[in-house]
C-alpha cells in the first residue's frame, strides 16, 4: 500500500476492520473499504449533526460516485455474508450497501434512522468477507 493510502487507511478504516485487513496489503478491496468508511463516518455525520453542509453534500457525490462504480466487482463476494447480518434486529432482506447508496444527496441521511440501523449490516459483512479471504 502506498504511504499516503496507509495512512487514510489508519485515519479512516473501522479499527476491526483494519485488523482484519492487516495482511491485505494491496489488495483491491481495501480501497473500497476505505471508501465505504467514509461514507459510514459521513451518514453518521449528518445524522448526529441534523444536517449537511455543502461540503457534505460534495463529498457524498465524490464518494457515491465511485462506490457506485466499484460496488459490482464486490456484489457478488458480499451477497453471501449480507443476508446473515442484521439491519434493526431483524436478518436483512435486502442488500445494505445498494440501500445507503441509495440515498440521492447526503441530506437524505438526516433524521434517517433505518440509514443507521443499517450500517452495521454493511459493516458485519465486509468484516466477514475479509475474515473469509483470511482464512489459509
Amino acid at each position: 500500500m502506498s504511504g499516503s493510502l496507509s495512512v487514510v487507511r489508519e485515519l479512516l478504516m473501522n479499527p476491526f476492520t483494519r485488523f482484519l485487513a492487516g495482511r491485505m496489503a494491496d489488495h483491491p478491496l481495501l480501497d473500497f473499504i476505505i471508501h465505504w468508511d467514509a461514507l459510514e463516518a459521513l451518514v453518521i455525520r449528518v445524522y448526529k449533526g441534523q444536517g449537511a453542509t455543502a461540503a457534505d453534500e460534495t463529498e457524498y457525490h465524490v464518494l457515491h460516485t465511485w462506490l457506485r462504480e466499484h460496488y459490482p466487482t464486490w456484489r457478488e463476494h458480499l451477497q453471501v455474508y449480507w443476508p446473515k447480518a442484521l439491519i434493526g434486529g431483524r436478518p436483512a432482506d435486502s442488500d445494505p450497501f445498494l440501500a445507503l447508496l441509495a440515498a440521492g444527496q447526503a441530506s437524505d441521511f438526516v433524521g434517517n434512522w433505518a440509514a443507521m440501523q443499517t450500517l452495521p449490516a454493511a459493516r458485519e459483512t465486509l468484516n466477514q468477507l475479509l475474515m473469509e479471504m483470511g482464512r489459509p
